[in-house]
């Protein structure tokens, strides 16, 4: 499925409207993308929403909302869409967990959870989350407060940290148990971590992509997805390398430099809807 703006069939002068618009907000793709697949469990079904979204701003781009930032214009577009639920996600092997997902997510307060999504994996402001939510600052906040709250009524969870920079592992650690959940093991290379996952047999796994022995975290995690299903979150300072379209992408991924409350939500996210990392 391509995720690039499609060629609109409009007038000159309607299309040169579109193409500045499409230079716009391309950009912001693939981290609109990176939200999609967190908030629906997985690459399929966030993929089928964002497509939807552009094909929408294709149809109708003097509707795209002007009055905010491309990126939260962006955003408020897919929201319109992700409201509408009118959306086909193709059912193959793929996209097996989808379904579950959309209806787990629907079932659970979806607003709390967009709410917390847009404000820490996505740094908007709450100014700009009321923006794209329709919501006001105090009702987002209250939602992000809601948010929390369901966090920290959540199952513990034994989790396997693969990280090669010991203040970053230690950190995340901290986070972790602070949220709850317990540490089993936390590896700085593949094959120590690749042993530790069938050894411990975590309930999450919390990769590095880069590991300190030049091994990859990518590599581990496929290894570790061979002998059983985990749910597993990506960390790297390089997001647009895994973020391209061109391949299975990590459903999950925290971008270096991270905030505590961006690793919680994702860990909650993640736990959430089982998922797996994708990159099969």
């Amino acid at each position: 499925m391509s995720l690039q703006p499609p060629e609109p069939q409009k007038s000159n002068e309607n299309k040169g409207s579109y193409m500045s618009l499409a230079r716009e907000i391309a950009p912001h793709l693939p981290l609109l993308r990176r939200y999609a697949r967190a908030l629906t469990g997985a690459q399929p079904s966030g993929d089928a929403f964002v497509a939807a979204a552009l094909e929408a701003i294709v149809a109708r781009p003097e509707e795209f909302p002007r009055n905010l930032d491309p990126r939260a214009g962006l955003y408020q577009v897919f929201h319109r869409i992700w409201e509408s639920g009118n959306v086909e996600v193709e059912a193959d092997e793929t996209a097996r967990g989808a379904k579950k997902a959309q209806e787990r997510l629907r079932a659970l307060s979806p607003l709390t959870r967009q709410a917390l999504l847009l404000t820490t994996l996505e740094s908007f402001t709450v100014q700009e989350t009321g923006e794209i939510l329709g919501r006001s600052p105090e009702e987002v906040n209250a939602l992000i407060d809601e948010a929390l709250e369901e966090l920290d009524r959540q199952t513990k969870a034994r989790i396997l940290i693969i990280e090669d920079e010991a203040v970053i592992a230690m950190d995340l650690s901290d986070l972790v148990t602070g949220a709850g959940h317990d540490v089993c093991a936390v590896e700085a290379t593949a094959s120590a971590a690749v042993a530790a996952a069938k050894r411990e047999r975590p309930d999450l796994v919390l990769a590095d992509i880069q590991l300190a022995d030049g091994s990859s975290g990518i590599d581990a995690v496929k290894e570790i997805l061979a002998s059983f299903e985990v749910p597993v979150i990506f960390i790297t300072a390089f997001p647009d390398r895994l973020l391209t379209g061109e391949r299975p992408e990590p459903t999950f991924l925290i971008t270096k430099p991270y905030s505590p409350d961006m690793v919680r939500a994702a860990v909650s996210q993640a736990l959430f809807f089982e998922s797996t990392g994708s990159l099969n």
